[in-house]
């Protein structure tokens, strides 16, 4: 089955970046299933959560746009040309900075607000998007 990212592009669209989650992100439900285990199985509907929402993320940076995917059963799309991203905003706290994962928020014009929080080497994502419109300027 193919990925969202991957059924959405249009032509002559490319991806340049593939960003995921970071599963350091998922530390305490992951704690929490461990401890919660035990009690009627409630830790493994934890786990099963983080699981599904780890996998059924997507985050791609294309030559002409951003493409964003949550959810499993309701999905969930941002899909942003560059033209219309003012800013990316990134947002690490003291383990996300530690073990390289943060929230980005993509703004658009408008004042449209898209965070996405876990995600794996954000500054990466970033650099991946700048390179990107850099490269469609040329």
């Amino acid at each position: 089955m193919a990925s969202y990212v991957d059924q959405a592009l249009i032509q002559d669209e490319k991806v340049t970046y593939r960003g995921e989650l970071s599963v350091w992100g998922f530390f305490w439900p992951i704690v929490f299933g461990f401890l919660l285990l035990a009690v009627a199985g409630l830790g493994l509907l934890i786990w099963l959560w983080a699981w599904i929402t780890y996998r059924s993320t997507e985050l791609a940076v294309t030559n002409k746009r951003i493409i964003v995917k949550t959810g499993f059963i309701q999905r969930n799309t941002i899909e942003m040309f560059h033209e219309k991203v003012e800013s990316i905003h990134i947002d690490q706290g003291v383990l996300g900075r530690i073990f390289d994962f943060g929230s980005i928020t993509v703004s658009g014009t408008g004042g449209d607000k898209s965070p996405v929080n876990n995600v794996a080497r954000p500054l990466e994502f970033r650099k991946a998007f700048m390179t990107a419109v850099d490269a469609a300027k040329k």
